[in-house]
C-alpha cells in the first residue's frame, strides 16, 4: 500500500534517527520546486536562527532549516515560513558529529534542486574553566570545536558545488563579537584595554568561533568567484537561557559599556544576514558586527 503524499500545510520533517548513524538512510523529498531561491539555516528552528529563517522567508526564498532536538520548534517555524507564501522543510543533523553531517549533507545536496544561502547559525556555548586544571573536559570542548567549526566547514564543502551553480552563492556564518580581532583604531577611540576580550572560562568556545572566523576568510578566498562569504559578529541579541549572563546585574554592566544602551534582537542579526546574503554583492571575506558599538568600548 502507498503512502500518501505529505499534506501542503505539513512541514516536511526529516527526524534525528535518520541523520544519526552509518550508512545515512536517503532523504525523502523535499517540497522545493527551485523556482524560487532556497536557504539553508542551521539551527533555524528557535531564538536568532528562527529570526533569521523567518526573514529570508519574507525576502521570498524558500527555506530549509536544521534542527538537533527542537522538532516542534522546527515544526512551527517551517508553518511560520509557509504563511509567508514560501515553502519550508525541517532535517534533523546531530552537528556534533563532523562526519556524520558531511554525510547528511551530501544528501542534501542530492535531494535540493538548488541552494543560494547557506546561514551557519547552528552552535553550542559551554564554558571551560581552566582551575582547577581537573575541571578541564577535553569532550565538551571537542564538542563545541565539532559543532562550531568543523560541522560548518563539512556543510560548505558538501553544499559549496550546489551554491556556485548560478555564480550568485552566499555563505553567512554567525561569529561572536568576542572572538573577532579588535578593529585597528586608535585611541582613545578603542584603547587596546578596553575592547572586547574572551569571555572568562570560556577558551573553548572562544577557539572554536575564532576558527569559524578563520574559515569565512578562507571559505572566502577558496570559493569566490561563484560563492561569496561573510559573517556577522553579534554582540547581545539574545541573553543566554542559563548561566551567569543570565544574571540581571551582570546583564546591567554590560550594557553599560555598549553605546546605544540597550541589547540588540534577533530581527537585527536577522537584517544583517539577509543583508549580507542578498544584497552585498561586491563584499565577501568580511565580518560585519552587529553589538551596538560594543567593539568600540
Amino acid at each position: 500500500m502507498s503512502t500518501p503524499p505529505t499534506p501542503a500545510t505539513s512541514p516536511r520533517i526529516e527526524p534525528l534517527a535518520q541523520a544519526r548513524g552509518h550508512p545515512h538512510p536517503a532523504l525523502g523529498p523535499l517540497p522545493f520546486a527551485g523556482k524560487r531561491p532556497i536557504a539553508c539555516v542551521t539551527g533555524g528552528a528557535r531564538r536568532v536562527g528562527r529570526a533569521i529563517a523567518l526573514e529570508l522567508a519574507a525576502r521570498g526564498l524558500d527555506v530549509l532549516l536544521t534542527f538537533n532536538t527542537s522538532e516542534h520548534d522546527a515544526r512551527a517555524t517551517c508553518d511560520a515560513i509557509r504563511g509567508l507564501g514560501v515553502d519550508a522543510a525541517a532535517v534533523a543533523f546531530d552537528l556534533a558529529d563532523p562526519p556524520a553531517t558531511l554525510a547528511r549533507a551530501h544528501q542534501l545536496a542530492a535531494a535540493l534542486p538548488r541552494l543560494d544561502v547557506l546561514v551557519h547559525n547552528a552552535s553550542t556555548y559551554e564554558p571551560s574553566p581552566l582551575v582547577p586544571v581537573e575541571s578541564l573536559d577535553l569532550d565538551a570542548a571537542a564538542r563545541q570545536h565539532a559543532v562550531n567549526a568543523l560541522s560548518p566547514l563539512a556543510l560548505s564543502a558538501a553544499l559549496a558545488p550546489l551554491l556556485g551553480a548560478a555564480g550568485t552563492g552566499a555563505i553567512v556564518a554567525m561569529l561572536d563579537i568576542h572572538t573577532e580581532p579588535a578593529p585597528p583604531l586608535p585611541p582613545p577611540v578603542a584603547p587596546a584595554s578596553s575592547r572586547c576580550a574572551p569571555r572568562r572560562d570560556h577558551a573553548a568556545y572562544a577557539m572554536s568561533k575564532a576558527a569559524l572566523g578563520a574559515m569565512v576568510r578562507a571559505l572566502a578566498v577558496d570559493l569566490a568567484p561563484r560563492v561569496r562569504v561573510n559573517g556577522i559578529a553579534p554582540g547581545v541579541i539574545a541573553w543566554p537561557e542559563s548561566g551567569p549572563e543570565a544574571d540581571p546585574e551582570m546583564q546591567a554592566r554590560y550594557l553599560s559599556r555598549v553605546p546605544l544602551r540597550r541589547t540588540g534582537t534577533p530581527e537585527d542579526a536577522a537584517k544583517a544576514v539577509a543583508f549580507l546574503a542578498l544584497d552585498a554583492a561586491y563584499t565577501t571575506g568580511q565580518v560585519l558586527a552587529v553589538d551596538g558599538g560594543r567593539a568600540l568600548r
